[in-house]
């Protein structure tokens, strides 16, 4: 986090990674002006489908583009909800792009994240993908050179976190720790994935990690487990390890399992676009 706008947004310089987990979306084109979306679990809160970014998504290219049509979408959630993890964003992007295709619109990729922006500041990136240096409040995307898959175990504890709060607690601070995203950077373009995993900060956890410990307990967690480097994702409360050695994610995996029987265990891989291009 590199300041805040008078509007109240945050200027941001992080580094955003796919992974190979998502939600799968099933879009219908209708007889009738009508959106509905179901899915297979509610979410938390159990928020009204017209407030769901796909919904969002789905209505906004309605409107924008005059389609004669609506749609009935089933999404399946696979990614947990309220993790930090971008999911609503990735579900809003992946609406955007299947209307697209669906209605034959002929829209570039930089013509669909001029309208993800307008409903998300990650959503550009879940249109992008890969690995990139997000910049303003995330919307400003400069591709880094691919990272060769890397096993990523999460772990999503059983608390919640508001990322509001989370803010504002940052801002009440007269100062606050800048991490050293070139050093990473650099490291990604050297292959470098040992120093890269070593040096990984998030100015959030400062604020996030005092009002949830378990998250700190976390990070702990990996490093005594074999992972090369751990952080908080997003917000929180998603933690995550990196792991060089398959066998020493899978007992990482399987100790987790065990560890926190009521917390989201999910062991997955960083991804380039290619690897995601046969499921759009």
């Amino acid at each position: 986090m590199t300041g805040r706008r008078a509007n109240g947004y945050h200027n941001l310089s992080m580094i955003m990674q796919t992974i190979d987990l998502y939600d799968t979306l099933t879009i219908e084109k209708t007889g009738v002006p009508d959106i509905s979306l179901t899915m297979n679990h509610d979410l938390p809160d159990k928020i009204p489908a017209e407030k769901n970014l796909v919904y969002k998504a789905a209505s906004l290219m309605q409107k924008k583009y005059s389609l004669p049509y609506g749609f009935h979408i089933f999404l399946e959630k696979n990614i947990p909800a309220a993790a930090g993890l971008a999911g609503g964003s990735t579900d809003c992007a992946a609406t955007l792009i299947a209307i697209n295709k669906l209605c034959s619109l002929h829209l570039t990729t930089e013509n669909l994240c001029e309208i993800g922006v307008t409903l998300g500041a990650d959503v550009p990136f879940c249109i992008v993908m890969g690995t990139a240096l997000a910049e303003g409040i995330g919307e400003i995307l400069t591709p880094l050179a691919a990272l060769e898959p890397i096993w990523t175990l999460l772990i999503k504890p059983d608390v919640s976190v508001s990322t509001a709060e989370v803010y504002q607690k940052i801002d009440e601070r007269l100062t606050y720790i800048h991490p050293d995203t070139k050093l990473v950077m650099d490291a990604i373009a050297n292959h470098d994935y040992s120093r890269m995993a070593g040096h990984l900060e998030n100015v959030l956890e400062t604020v996030t990690i005092p009002m949830h410990p378990v998250i700190g307990q976390l990070k702990e967690f990996f490093l005594r487990n074999g992972a090369a480097g751990s952080l908080m994702s997003g917000s929180g409360p998603t933690t995550y390890g990196l792991f060089q050695d398959k066998t020493l994610a899978y007992l990482a995996q399987r100790t987790a399992q065990e560890k926190y029987p009521d917390f989201d265990v999910i062991l997955c891989r960083t991804c380039i676009p290619e690897d995601l291009e046969t499921l759009c």
